[in-house]
């Protein structure tokens, strides 16, 4: 059962950047809010069914780190939405995935020591990035800032998960998903509103484009994570999100066609390396003292 939860959780994440791809027509904006907004009320079901008075009573450092977590992750939509659309599904997901090397700069920033293959593992990573910004830099000027925004989308997840993982400590995974989630959409809402982006008038496939990323990449993927967080403990599942590299890249060029230059895949590989590095060395890191 937690093998097939695994792999539903890791089909799920890589299917976000195919999808994403295949639906041009709705924009990126708008697929973010009705993404978010969907899964904020799916998810909120069962915390207000169990405790209704108790589901909005947060301290203001709970509001603090949700608003924080909230907008991060509605900037990380953005960029790693348009990326996906200006780049190939592969570099961008690759990009984007880079979170753990930043995770890992920042936590180093605040005195955290790691052994040596962390360092490794960083600098591997940060060699596949040059490797796949050099090769779509030949690609014209609009895959390379697709690229940048990839890596944007990163650092912005990263900061996601600090404030998660501050907020998780009074929170449960459900209550505080579920608002981080609302907190998101509201902010994406504003986005559109602000741009002139439309919320619905969408054909029937923009519509099956805005389900299919809410049930895919939002409900089973990120679901299924999380839930595996309590059974396989976080250095195995963060290893497993991996998978949504090469995952990504697979099914872009099974479902979409997309070919990529040979150097691109060249840099995934080398990503790939480099972060099995940075979230295996992370098992045991030592405070300075």
């Amino acid at each position: 059962m937690t093998f097939l939860l695994a792999a539903v959780g890791i089909l799920g994440i890589s299917a976000s950047g195919p999808i994403i791809a295949a639906f041009p027509s709705v924009p990126v904006m708008s697929m973010a809010f009705w993404r978010n907004a969907a899964a904020a009320l799916i998810l909120a079901a069962p915390s207000i069914r169990k405790n209704p008075r108790a589901y909005l009573q947060f301290t203001r450092r709970e509001w603090f780190y949700l608003l924080v977590a909230g907008g991060a992750l509605a900037l990380h939509f953005v960029c790693f939405m348009f990326a996906v659309r200006m780049t190939s599904v592969a570099a961008a997901t690759a990009l984007v995935c880079i979170q753990g090397v930043w995770i890992a700069l920042f936590q180093s920033l605040r005195g955290v020591r790691y052994r040596s293959p962390v360092i490794i593992g960083m600098s591997v990573a940060i060699l596949g990035v040059v490797t796949i910004t050099g090769f779509d830099l030949g690609q014209g000027r609009t895959a390379f800032f697709g690229d940048l925004l990839a890596l944007a989308g990163g650092i912005l997840a990263a900061i996601y998960t600090f404030a998660g993982a501050a907020a998780r400590r009074t929170m449960t995974t459900s209550r505080y998903t579920s608002i981080c989630y609302a907190v998101t959409a509201i902010l994406l809402l504003l986005m559109c509103l602000f741009t002139g982006q439309p919320l619905w008038g969408f054909d029937a496939w923009g519509w099956l484009g805005i389900i299919l990323l809410t049930v895919c990449a939002q409900l089973f993927g990120h679901t299924a994570m999380n839930h595996l967080l309590s059974v396989l403990g976080p250095l195995t599942v963060s290893t497993l999100i991996l998978l949504e590299i090469p995952g990504a890249a697979l099914l872009a060029a099974l479902l979409l066609g997309q070919v990529v230059p040979v150097g691109t895949y060249l840099g995934l590989g080398i990503i790939l390396v480099g972060l099995v590095l940075v979230v295996r060395g992370q098992a045991k890191p030592k405070l300075e003292v």
